[in-house]
Protein backbone atom coordinates (compact mmCIF):
# COMPACT_ATOMS: atom_id res chain seq x y z
CA UNK A 1 0.00 0.00 0.00
CA UNK A 2 1.25 3.46 -0.89
CA UNK A 3 2.41 5.64 2.03
CA UNK A 4 1.72 8.80 0.03
CA UNK A 5 -1.81 9.70 -0.98
CA UNK A 6 -2.26 9.76 -4.73
CA UNK A 7 -4.19 12.24 -6.85
CA UNK A 8 -7.47 11.04 -8.35
CA UNK A 9 -8.88 12.33 -11.63
CA UNK A 10 -11.94 11.65 -13.77
CA UNK A 11 -11.20 10.26 -17.24
CA UNK A 12 -14.59 8.91 -18.33
CA UNK A 13 -18.28 9.68 -17.83
CA UNK A 14 -21.61 8.29 -18.97
CA UNK A 15 -25.27 8.99 -18.22
CA UNK A 16 -28.76 7.81 -19.03
CA UNK A 17 -31.24 10.37 -17.74
CA UNK A 18 -34.79 11.54 -18.41
CA UNK A 19 -33.38 14.55 -20.30
CA UNK A 20 -30.67 12.80 -22.30
CA UNK A 21 -29.19 9.36 -22.96
CA UNK A 22 -25.68 10.63 -23.66
CA UNK A 23 -23.39 13.17 -22.00
CA UNK A 24 -23.82 15.64 -24.86
CA UNK A 25 -27.61 15.36 -24.92
CA UNK A 26 -27.74 15.64 -21.14
CA UNK A 27 -25.65 18.81 -21.13
CA UNK A 28 -27.56 20.37 -24.01
CA UNK A 29 -30.87 19.69 -22.27
CA UNK A 30 -29.63 21.37 -19.11
CA UNK A 31 -28.52 24.38 -21.09
CA UNK A 32 -32.03 24.56 -22.58
CA UNK A 33 -33.66 24.21 -19.17
CA UNK A 34 -35.52 21.10 -20.28
CA UNK A 35 -37.84 19.25 -17.92
CA UNK A 36 -37.89 15.46 -18.04
CA UNK A 37 -41.25 15.20 -16.26
CA UNK A 38 -44.38 13.96 -17.99
CA UNK A 39 -47.41 11.72 -17.53
CA UNK A 40 -46.39 8.18 -16.54
CA UNK A 41 -46.45 5.71 -19.44
CA UNK A 42 -45.02 2.59 -17.74
CA UNK A 43 -48.29 1.74 -16.01
CA UNK A 44 -51.79 3.08 -15.47
CA UNK A 45 -51.25 5.70 -12.75
CA UNK A 46 -54.85 6.97 -12.69
CA UNK A 47 -55.41 5.57 -9.17
CA UNK A 48 -52.39 7.34 -7.70
CA UNK A 49 -52.08 10.77 -6.10
CA UNK A 50 -49.09 11.43 -8.37
CA UNK A 51 -49.56 10.50 -12.00
CA UNK A 52 -46.32 11.77 -13.52
CA UNK A 53 -42.59 11.12 -13.26
CA UNK A 54 -39.28 11.64 -15.03
CA UNK A 55 -39.08 8.43 -17.07
CA UNK A 56 -36.31 7.44 -19.45
CA UNK A 57 -37.42 7.96 -23.02
CA UNK A 58 -36.46 5.74 -25.98
CA UNK A 59 -34.16 3.54 -23.89
CA UNK A 60 -33.34 0.10 -25.30
CA UNK A 61 -31.15 -2.11 -23.06
CA UNK A 62 -30.04 -4.21 -26.03
CA UNK A 63 -28.09 -1.20 -27.29
CA UNK A 64 -25.72 -1.77 -24.38
CA UNK A 65 -25.88 -5.51 -23.60
CA UNK A 66 -26.93 -8.69 -25.41
CA UNK A 67 -30.61 -9.67 -25.42
CA UNK A 68 -30.13 -12.80 -23.29
CA UNK A 69 -28.35 -10.94 -20.51
CA UNK A 70 -30.87 -8.10 -20.66
CA UNK A 71 -33.76 -10.50 -20.01
CA UNK A 72 -32.04 -11.60 -16.81
CA UNK A 73 -31.47 -8.10 -15.44
CA UNK A 74 -33.67 -5.59 -13.69
CA UNK A 75 -34.01 -2.21 -15.38
CA UNK A 76 -31.72 -0.60 -12.78
CA UNK A 77 -28.94 -2.91 -13.99
CA UNK A 78 -29.79 -2.04 -17.60
CA UNK A 79 -29.21 1.62 -16.76
CA UNK A 80 -25.98 0.83 -14.91
CA UNK A 81 -24.64 -1.09 -17.93
CA UNK A 82 -25.59 1.68 -20.34
CA UNK A 83 -23.93 4.49 -18.39
CA UNK A 84 -20.88 2.34 -17.61
CA UNK A 85 -20.39 1.33 -21.24
CA UNK A 86 -20.29 5.03 -22.17
CA UNK A 87 -17.90 5.86 -19.33
CA UNK A 88 -15.50 3.03 -20.16
CA UNK A 89 -15.46 3.94 -23.84
CA UNK A 90 -15.07 7.63 -22.98
CA UNK A 91 -12.03 6.83 -20.81
CA UNK A 92 -10.21 5.11 -23.64
CA UNK A 93 -9.46 2.00 -21.57
CA UNK A 94 -8.25 -0.69 -23.96
CA UNK A 95 -10.27 -3.50 -22.42
CA UNK A 96 -9.22 -6.17 -24.94
CA UNK A 97 -5.51 -5.69 -24.30
CA UNK A 98 -5.44 -5.27 -20.52
CA UNK A 99 -3.24 -7.78 -18.72
CA UNK A 100 -4.54 -9.79 -15.77
CA UNK A 101 -2.31 -7.71 -13.51
CA UNK A 102 -3.78 -4.50 -14.88
CA UNK A 103 -7.33 -5.83 -14.44
CA UNK A 104 -6.53 -6.68 -10.83
CA UNK A 105 -5.97 -2.97 -10.18
CA UNK A 106 -9.31 -1.96 -11.70
CA UNK A 107 -12.40 -2.19 -9.50
CA UNK A 108 -16.14 -1.58 -9.63
CA UNK A 109 -17.92 0.11 -6.74
CA UNK A 110 -21.37 0.87 -8.09
CA UNK A 111 -24.56 1.31 -6.10
CA UNK A 112 -28.32 1.44 -6.17
CA UNK A 113 -30.51 3.03 -3.56
CA UNK A 114 -33.41 0.62 -4.00
CA UNK A 115 -32.21 -2.13 -6.34
CA UNK A 116 -34.63 -4.26 -8.32
CA UNK A 117 -37.93 -2.96 -6.97
CA UNK A 118 -39.50 -3.40 -10.41
CA UNK A 119 -38.51 -7.08 -10.43
CA UNK A 120 -39.74 -7.54 -6.86
CA UNK A 121 -43.14 -6.10 -7.74
CA UNK A 122 -43.58 -8.19 -10.89
CA UNK A 123 -42.43 -11.43 -9.26
CA UNK A 124 -44.73 -10.82 -6.29
CA UNK A 125 -47.66 -10.69 -8.70
CA UNK A 126 -46.51 -13.93 -10.34
CA UNK A 127 -46.30 -15.60 -6.92
CA UNK A 128 -49.76 -14.36 -5.98
CA UNK A 129 -51.43 -15.30 -9.27
CA UNK A 130 -49.49 -18.41 -10.37
CA UNK A 131 -47.78 -19.70 -7.25
CA UNK A 132 -44.19 -19.91 -5.97
CA UNK A 133 -43.15 -22.50 -8.56
CA UNK A 134 -43.44 -19.80 -11.23
CA UNK A 135 -41.04 -17.37 -9.55
CA UNK A 136 -38.06 -16.68 -11.82
CA UNK A 137 -34.80 -18.44 -10.89
CA UNK A 138 -33.17 -15.07 -11.57
CA UNK A 139 -35.44 -13.25 -9.11
CA UNK A 140 -32.87 -12.82 -6.33
CA UNK A 141 -29.89 -11.79 -8.49
CA UNK A 142 -32.15 -9.40 -10.42
CA UNK A 143 -33.35 -7.90 -7.14
CA UNK A 144 -30.27 -7.30 -5.00
CA UNK A 145 -28.63 -3.85 -5.18
CA UNK A 146 -25.06 -5.17 -5.57
CA UNK A 147 -25.69 -7.21 -8.72
CA UNK A 148 -24.97 -4.29 -11.08
CA UNK A 149 -21.50 -3.93 -9.56
CA UNK A 150 -20.91 -7.68 -9.73
CA UNK A 151 -22.21 -7.98 -13.28
CA UNK A 152 -20.06 -5.09 -14.49
CA UNK A 153 -16.99 -6.68 -12.91
CA UNK A 154 -17.77 -9.97 -14.67
CA UNK A 155 -18.51 -8.26 -17.99
CA UNK A 156 -15.22 -6.35 -18.10
CA UNK A 157 -13.06 -8.85 -16.20
CA UNK A 158 -12.10 -6.26 -13.60
CA UNK A 159 -10.82 -8.18 -10.54
CA UNK A 160 -10.08 -5.27 -8.23
CA UNK A 161 -12.36 -4.13 -5.37
CA UNK A 162 -16.00 -4.93 -6.13
CA UNK A 163 -19.00 -4.02 -4.01
CA UNK A 164 -22.01 -1.77 -3.61
CA UNK A 165 -22.80 0.84 -0.97
CA UNK A 166 -26.49 1.54 -0.29
CA UNK A 167 -27.27 4.84 1.42
CA UNK A 168 -30.57 5.87 -0.17
CA UNK A 169 -30.17 9.07 -2.18
CA UNK A 170 -26.55 9.50 -1.05
CA UNK A 171 -25.67 6.14 -2.64
CA UNK A 172 -23.77 7.28 -5.73
CA UNK A 173 -21.72 9.79 -3.76
CA UNK A 174 -20.79 7.13 -1.19
CA UNK A 175 -19.70 4.76 -3.96
CA UNK A 176 -17.69 7.54 -5.59
CA UNK A 177 -16.08 8.46 -2.27
CA UNK A 178 -15.03 4.87 -1.56
CA UNK A 179 -13.62 4.57 -5.07
CA UNK A 180 -11.65 7.76 -4.53
CA UNK A 181 -10.22 6.46 -1.25
CA UNK A 182 -9.29 3.09 -2.77
CA UNK A 183 -7.22 4.85 -5.43
CA UNK A 184 -5.75 7.35 -2.99
CA UNK A 185 -4.42 4.52 -0.84
CA UNK A 186 -2.99 2.50 -3.73
CA UNK A 187 -5.46 -0.40 -3.56
CA UNK A 188 -6.65 0.35 -7.10
CA UNK A 189 -5.43 2.37 -10.07
CA UNK A 190 -8.79 2.73 -11.82
CA UNK A 191 -12.37 2.52 -10.53
CA UNK A 192 -15.69 2.31 -12.34
CA UNK A 193 -18.20 3.93 -10.02
CA UNK A 194 -21.64 5.52 -9.92
CA UNK A 195 -25.25 4.75 -9.16
CA UNK A 196 -28.45 3.56 -10.81
CA UNK A 197 -32.12 3.34 -9.86
CA UNK A 198 -35.40 2.43 -11.54
CA UNK A 199 -38.35 2.91 -9.21
CA UNK A 200 -40.99 4.38 -11.51
CA UNK A 201 -43.54 1.64 -10.93
CA UNK A 202 -46.65 1.10 -8.82
CA UNK A 203 -44.74 0.43 -5.62
CA UNK A 204 -42.26 3.25 -6.14
CA UNK A 205 -44.90 5.89 -6.80
CA UNK A 206 -47.29 4.42 -4.23
CA UNK A 207 -44.63 4.18 -1.55
CA UNK A 208 -43.37 7.72 -1.95
CA UNK A 209 -46.97 8.96 -2.13
CA UNK A 210 -47.65 7.21 1.16
CA UNK A 211 -44.72 9.06 2.74
CA UNK A 212 -46.02 12.33 1.26
CA UNK A 213 -42.71 12.97 -0.46
CA UNK A 214 -43.87 13.43 -4.06
CA UNK A 215 -45.29 16.46 -5.82
CA UNK A 216 -48.95 16.09 -6.79
CA UNK A 217 -48.92 18.86 -9.40
CA UNK A 218 -50.71 16.63 -11.93
CA UNK A 219 -52.04 19.58 -13.92
CA UNK A 220 -48.49 20.67 -14.82
CA UNK A 221 -45.92 17.85 -14.57
CA UNK A 222 -43.18 19.74 -16.39
CA UNK A 223 -43.16 22.48 -13.75
CA UNK A 224 -43.64 20.23 -10.71
CA UNK A 225 -39.99 19.98 -9.73
CA UNK A 226 -39.36 23.51 -8.50
CA UNK A 227 -36.62 23.60 -5.87
CA UNK A 228 -36.56 26.73 -3.66
CA UNK A 229 -39.85 28.03 -5.05
CA UNK A 230 -42.36 28.99 -2.35
CA UNK A 231 -44.97 26.71 -3.95
CA UNK A 232 -42.88 23.54 -4.12
CA UNK A 233 -44.80 20.52 -2.89
CA UNK A 234 -42.40 17.58 -3.11
CA UNK A 235 -39.95 15.91 -5.44
CA UNK A 236 -40.58 14.30 -8.83
CA UNK A 237 -39.47 10.67 -9.05
CA UNK A 238 -36.94 10.00 -11.78
CA UNK A 239 -34.93 7.05 -13.07
CA UNK A 240 -31.55 6.60 -14.70
CA UNK A 241 -27.87 6.16 -13.97
CA UNK A 242 -24.53 7.91 -13.96
CA UNK A 243 -21.07 6.32 -14.21
CA UNK A 244 -17.58 7.72 -13.82
CA UNK A 245 -14.08 6.38 -14.38
CA UNK A 246 -11.83 7.51 -11.55
CA UNK A 247 -8.13 7.07 -12.14
CA UNK A 248 -4.83 7.69 -10.42
CA UNK A 249 -3.23 10.73 -12.02
CA UNK A 250 0.08 9.18 -13.13
CA UNK A 251 -1.77 6.16 -14.52
CA UNK A 252 -3.98 8.46 -16.59
CA UNK A 253 -1.02 10.53 -17.79
CA UNK A 254 0.81 7.40 -18.84
CA UNK A 255 -2.19 6.45 -20.99
CA UNK A 256 -2.23 9.96 -22.48
CA UNK A 257 -5.98 10.42 -22.03
CA UNK A 258 -8.02 13.55 -21.50
CA UNK A 259 -8.80 14.48 -17.90
CA UNK A 260 -12.15 16.08 -17.06
CA UNK A 261 -11.43 17.17 -13.50
CA UNK A 262 -9.81 16.15 -10.23
CA UNK A 263 -11.49 15.07 -7.00
CA UNK A 264 -9.82 17.01 -4.23
CA UNK A 265 -12.03 16.47 -1.20
CA UNK A 266 -14.84 14.55 0.43
CA UNK A 267 -17.16 14.96 3.39
CA UNK A 268 -19.44 12.51 5.19
CA UNK A 269 -21.72 12.81 8.19
CA UNK A 270 -24.97 11.67 9.79
CA UNK A 271 -27.90 13.77 10.95
CA UNK A 272 -28.74 11.26 13.71
CA UNK A 273 -32.14 12.93 13.73
CA UNK A 274 -34.96 11.28 11.72
CA UNK A 275 -35.38 8.42 9.24
CA UNK A 276 -36.71 10.64 6.42
CA UNK A 277 -36.65 14.32 7.45
CA UNK A 278 -33.42 16.36 7.38
CA UNK A 279 -32.28 18.13 10.51
CA UNK A 280 -34.16 21.45 10.34
CA UNK A 281 -30.96 23.44 10.80
CA UNK A 282 -28.99 21.29 8.37
CA UNK A 283 -26.47 20.23 11.02
CA UNK A 284 -25.40 17.07 9.17
CA UNK A 285 -25.08 18.95 5.88
CA UNK A 286 -22.99 21.61 7.64
CA UNK A 287 -20.58 19.00 8.93
CA UNK A 288 -20.34 17.23 5.55
CA UNK A 289 -19.54 20.42 3.67
CA UNK A 290 -17.10 21.67 6.31
CA UNK A 291 -15.23 18.38 6.22
CA UNK A 292 -15.11 18.47 2.42
CA UNK A 293 -13.63 21.98 2.41
CA UNK A 294 -11.07 21.10 5.09
CA UNK A 295 -10.21 17.83 3.36
CA UNK A 296 -9.66 19.70 0.09
CA UNK A 297 -7.23 22.20 1.59
CA UNK A 298 -9.06 25.08 -0.05
CA UNK A 299 -10.53 28.32 1.24
CA UNK A 300 -14.28 28.80 1.46
CA UNK A 301 -14.15 31.57 -1.14
CA UNK A 302 -12.50 29.19 -3.64
CA UNK A 303 -15.80 27.36 -4.21
CA UNK A 304 -17.48 28.71 -7.34
CA UNK A 305 -20.53 26.44 -7.57
CA UNK A 306 -22.53 23.95 -5.52
CA UNK A 307 -24.84 21.43 -7.16
CA UNK A 308 -27.27 21.20 -4.26
CA UNK A 309 -29.23 18.15 -3.21
CA UNK A 310 -32.22 20.47 -3.75
CA UNK A 311 -35.10 18.01 -3.99
CA UNK A 312 -37.99 20.50 -4.13
CA UNK A 313 -39.33 19.45 -0.73
CA UNK A 314 -40.54 22.11 1.71
CA UNK A 315 -38.15 21.08 4.52
CA UNK A 316 -35.12 19.87 2.58
CA UNK A 317 -34.50 22.97 0.49
CA UNK A 318 -34.59 25.25 3.55
CA UNK A 319 -32.32 23.00 5.63
CA UNK A 320 -29.68 22.82 2.88
CA UNK A 321 -29.88 26.57 2.30
CA UNK A 322 -29.33 27.19 6.03
CA UNK A 323 -26.37 24.82 5.98
CA UNK A 324 -24.69 26.58 3.05
CA UNK A 325 -25.10 29.96 4.73
CA UNK A 326 -23.70 28.62 7.98
CA UNK A 327 -20.66 27.08 6.30
CA UNK A 328 -19.83 29.83 3.77
CA UNK A 329 -21.02 33.01 5.49
CA UNK A 330 -20.94 36.00 3.14
CA UNK A 331 -19.50 33.88 0.32
CA UNK A 332 -22.74 31.90 0.22
CA UNK A 333 -24.30 34.86 -1.60
CA UNK A 334 -21.38 35.35 -4.00
CA UNK A 335 -21.18 31.89 -5.51
CA UNK A 336 -23.71 30.11 -7.71
CA UNK A 337 -25.79 27.19 -6.55
CA UNK A 338 -28.45 25.22 -8.40
CA UNK A 339 -30.50 22.04 -8.38
CA UNK A 340 -30.43 20.02 -11.59
CA UNK A 341 -33.19 17.85 -10.07
CA UNK A 342 -35.50 20.58 -11.35
CA UNK A 343 -34.83 19.05 -14.79
CA UNK A 344 -34.00 15.37 -14.19
CA UNK A 345 -36.27 14.75 -11.23
CA UNK A 346 -34.87 12.86 -8.26
CA UNK A 347 -32.85 9.88 -9.48
CA UNK A 348 -32.52 8.42 -5.97
CA UNK A 349 -29.37 6.29 -5.79
CA UNK A 350 -28.17 7.64 -9.13
CA UNK A 351 -28.54 11.29 -8.15
CA UNK A 352 -25.03 11.86 -6.81
CA UNK A 353 -23.36 10.43 -9.93
CA UNK A 354 -25.51 12.37 -12.40
CA UNK A 355 -25.18 15.59 -10.40
CA UNK A 356 -21.45 15.05 -9.95
CA UNK A 357 -21.19 14.78 -13.73
CA UNK A 358 -23.24 17.98 -14.08
CA UNK A 359 -20.75 19.67 -11.74
CA UNK A 360 -17.78 18.42 -13.77
CA UNK A 361 -19.41 19.66 -16.99
CA UNK A 362 -19.93 23.05 -15.35
CA UNK A 363 -16.17 23.14 -14.68
CA UNK A 364 -15.33 22.09 -18.23
CA UNK A 365 -17.69 24.55 -19.88
CA UNK A 366 -17.58 27.41 -17.36
CA UNK A 367 -21.37 27.49 -17.32
CA UNK A 368 -23.68 26.97 -14.35
CA UNK A 369 -26.70 24.74 -15.11
CA UNK A 370 -29.95 26.35 -13.97
CA UNK A 371 -32.67 25.62 -11.47
CA UNK A 372 -35.79 25.75 -13.63
CA UNK A 373 -39.48 26.32 -12.82
CA UNK A 374 -38.93 29.20 -10.42
CA UNK A 375 -41.91 31.54 -10.08
CA UNK A 376 -42.50 32.60 -6.47
CA UNK A 377 -39.73 33.62 -4.04
CA UNK A 378 -39.42 31.87 -0.68
CA UNK A 379 -37.98 34.28 1.91
CA UNK A 380 -36.13 31.38 3.56
CA UNK A 381 -34.41 30.48 0.27
CA UNK A 382 -32.38 33.56 -0.62
CA UNK A 383 -29.20 32.35 -2.34
CA UNK A 384 -28.19 32.69 -6.00
CA UNK A 385 -29.91 29.53 -7.25
CA UNK A 386 -29.25 30.32 -10.94
CA UNK A 387 -32.96 30.43 -11.63
CA UNK A 388 -34.41 29.45 -15.02
CA UNK A 389 -31.36 30.17 -17.21
CA UNK A 390 -27.76 28.92 -17.23
CA UNK A 391 -25.09 31.45 -16.33
CA UNK A 392 -21.62 31.80 -17.78
CA UNK A 393 -19.03 31.91 -15.03
CA UNK A 394 -15.46 30.78 -14.47
CA UNK A 395 -15.79 27.55 -12.51
CA UNK A 396 -12.58 26.20 -11.02
CA UNK A 397 -14.03 24.38 -8.04
CA UNK A 398 -17.47 22.80 -7.75
CA UNK A 399 -19.07 20.95 -4.88
CA UNK A 400 -21.83 18.34 -5.14
CA UNK A 401 -24.10 17.41 -2.22
CA UNK A 402 -26.16 14.23 -1.88
CA UNK A 403 -28.23 13.37 1.17
CA UNK A 404 -30.33 10.30 1.92
CA UNK A 405 -33.14 8.88 4.03
CA UNK A 406 -31.55 7.65 7.24
CA UNK A 407 -29.72 10.95 7.73
CA UNK A 408 -26.79 10.24 5.38
CA UNK A 409 -24.88 13.31 4.17
CA UNK A 410 -22.15 13.32 1.51
CA UNK A 411 -20.17 16.01 -0.29
CA UNK A 412 -17.63 15.68 -3.12
CA UNK A 413 -15.37 18.53 -4.28
CA UNK A 414 -14.21 18.68 -7.91
CA UNK A 415 -11.47 20.95 -9.26
CA UNK A 416 -10.46 22.02 -12.74
CA UNK A 417 -7.46 19.84 -13.58
CA UNK A 418 -4.01 21.38 -13.32
CA UNK A 419 -0.92 19.25 -13.71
Amino acid sequence: MSEVYRRVVITGMGVVTPIGLTINDFWQAMMEGKSGADVITKFDASRFKTRFACELKDFDPTNYADRKSSRRQDSYTHYAFASSKMAVEDSGLDIENLTEEEKSKIGVVFGSGIGGIDTFYKQSIINHEQGPDRISPFFIPMLIPDIAAGSLSIHYGFTGPNYCIVSACATANNNMIDSYMLIRQGIADVMLTGGSDSAVNEMGIGGFNASRALSVRNDSPQTASRPFDANRDGFVLGEGAGALILEELEHAKKRGVDIYAEIIGIGLSADAYHITAPHPDGLGAIKSMKLAVENSGINLEDVDYINMHGTSTPLGDIAETKAIKKVFGDHAYKMNVSSTKSMTGHLLGAAGAVEGIASILAINNNIIPPTINFETPDPECDLNYTFNKPQEKQVNIAMSNAFGFGGHNTTVVFKKFED
